[in-house]
């Protein structure tokens, strides 16, 4: 009777173990592309900002009461600028991988700021608003380059910006933030990655600077030869030194972020990790203080679980399904659709056929990541996919229309008008040449296309369908293999495009885009 009830005790006790973290949250926070991150807190409510580089608009801003569910409700930009080749996708140029970089978000004094560096156009960019979810913005423009720069308004009304990569520099700002005090620039730390030891193979970065009860923190990541993506603090008394430092983290290559608190006093460290093709994916460790240093994670580890609400998912937050049925009057595009580059207004419409996203073609393009008005969504993990209906009745000769994975090493499936007729064909761009995998006839005006993500473990897997009924899912083509690859420097994209190769003024219409967190489970 006794082992009776000690085991009787033994599994109410793990119920309530197992109950308990799965109403707890877990890493990784957020399973979807969203890097470089910087967070403030005003008040109970949680801002971040992240990289999205070469895509429209730019420099994301996400809202969160619990610092786990996330939801996006601003860009600090709708396109950086548009006078560029590279921006616009023209003359067969392209800006894959550069765009605007890692981004700083801060509160003073009623305004937030957010500031970004390109080094497309070689300038800094600071924009400022009043209402971060509204806008709108003022932008500030510096003509210089800042990497990773981290702004701080210090207690005494200066405002320092520090950036560099291996040697740290820092520069006073204007009060207004107009400009810097060239006189002011100086070294602040002439070697960042030394507590890493000596055979680095990337030089202390991404940095963030804080100022937590009179002393500074600032953090970095670098990379040792042979090991991982690293945490380094440095704590002064001084914002001019001296500067002790020493390694914060060294997990999992989770690495890169900061500080921040909670209303009831707790500390969190946001951070990211190489993930593989679904992008460089948010974490948070717990963080504790001792002798005033900041100790991330559980005794030097990454914690599987969190002290915080459990996550209701990245769907409607970071990613959602869309009919495009718009309100009368209403022309615009959720928050979580983005350009691949600067986009052309006037070649798509969520209005001239109502429910439908109308893609047109106004000039002829010779590959798929040259083509204008490519609409993208975040993949995201460990599985996802998405599909939609399209309508091809319009389409003209050399016109391809469709569903991709867009990185280099990109696939599509789509409808192809070729001699006079419709098929659908599967590219595959391994080492970013597109190869043309298979194809069928198509004999009617409306397909089914679905495109199916697998990131569990970095299988790093994708898979095209097809379906001429809404129903019966009919697998083309070779599964494809998604690598991240630094020209592109972003998780793959779910992307729906048309482009001509030979004729202009056709268009295909995209009767929905749906997505969903399961494939195939013959995949």
């Amino acid at each position: 009777m006794k082992n009776k009830i000690i085991f009787i005790f033994y599994i109410l006790i793990s119920q309530t173990v197992a109950y308990s973290q799965e109403n707890k949250a877990k890493n990784p926070l957020i399973y979807a592309d969203v890097p470089d991150l910087s967070m403030v807190r005003v008040g109970d409510t949680y801002y971040m900002s992240s990289t999205t580089m070469h895509v429209n608009p730019g420099v994301p801003i996400m809202k969160s009461t619990d610092l786990v569910n996330w939801k996006l409700v601003n860009y600090a930009y709708e396109t950086l600028e548009d006078n560029d080749d590279r921006l616009n996708l023209d003359n067969g140029k392209n800006d894959y991988g550069r765009g605007s970089w890692a981004s700083c978000l801060r509160f003073h004094e009623g305004l937030y700021y957010l500031s970004t560096f390109s080094g497309t156009t070689g300038k800094t960019y600071i924009y400022s608003t009043k209402n971060i979810e509204k806008g709108p913005w003022k932008k500030i423009v510096l003509n210089s380059s800042y990497h990773d720069h981290s702004i701080l308004f210090d207690d005494d009304g200066k405002i320092y910006m520090v950036w560099g990569a291996g040697k740290l520099e820092i520069i006073e700002l204007n009060k207004d933030l107009s400009g810097v005090k060239e006189e002011t620039k100086r070294v602040l730390i002439e070697n960042a990655s030394a507590p890493a030891g000596d055979n680095i193979m990337l030089n202390s970065e991404g940095s963030q600077l804080f100022k937590v009860n009179g002393k500074y923190y600032l953090f970095n990541i670098c990379w040792p030869r042979g090991g991982m993506r690293t945490v380094i603090i440095h704590r002064a008394d001084n914002i001019n030194g001296s500067w002790e430092g020493k390694v914060g983290l060294q997990d999992q290559g989770v690495a890169q972020g900061g500080l921040i608190d909670t209303p009831d006093g707790r500390w969190f460290s946001y951070l990211f990790r190489d993930a593989g093709g679904v992008g460089r994916i948010p974490y948070l460790v717990p963080v504790k203080w001792e002798k005033d240093w900041p100790i991330l994670g559980d005794n030097g580890k990454v914690s599987e679980t969190l002290d915080l609400p459990a996550s209701k998912g990245l769907i409607p937050g970071i990613v959602n399904s869309d009919e495009f049925n718009r309100k009368k009057g209403d022309a615009a595009l959720p928050l979580v659709w983005q350009w691949n580059h600067n986009p052309d207004n006037s070649l798509w419409s969520v209005r001239e056929r109502k429910g439908y996203l109308r893609l047109k073609t106004a000039r002829i393009d010779s590959s798929f990541v040259q083509a204008k008005n490519t609409l993208t969504q975040r993949t995201f993990g460990p599985e996802s996919s998405a599909a939609t209906l399209i309508e091809v009745s319009k389409m003209k000769e050399g016109d391809l229309a469709g569903l991709s994975l867009l990185q280099k090493e990109y696939g599509f499936i789509a409808v192809k008008i070729e001699n006079g007729s419709r098929k659908i064909v599967m590219i595959e761009a391994a080492k970013g040449i597109p190869k043309e995998v298979a194809s069928v006839p198509l004999n009617q005006d409306k397909v089914y296309f679905k495109a199916e993500c697998d990131f569990k473990n970095k299988a790093d897997k994708g898979k095209f369908y097809y379906s001429l009924d809404g129903n019966k899912w009919v697998a083309i083509g070779s599964t494809i293999k998604l690598p991240y690859t630094l020209p592109h420097f972003m998780g793959y994209r779910f992307g729906l495009f048309n482009y001509a190769t030979k004729n202009v003024g056709g268009f295909a219409d995209f009767d929905y885009f749906h997505i969903n967190g399961q494939i195939s489970k013959t995949n």
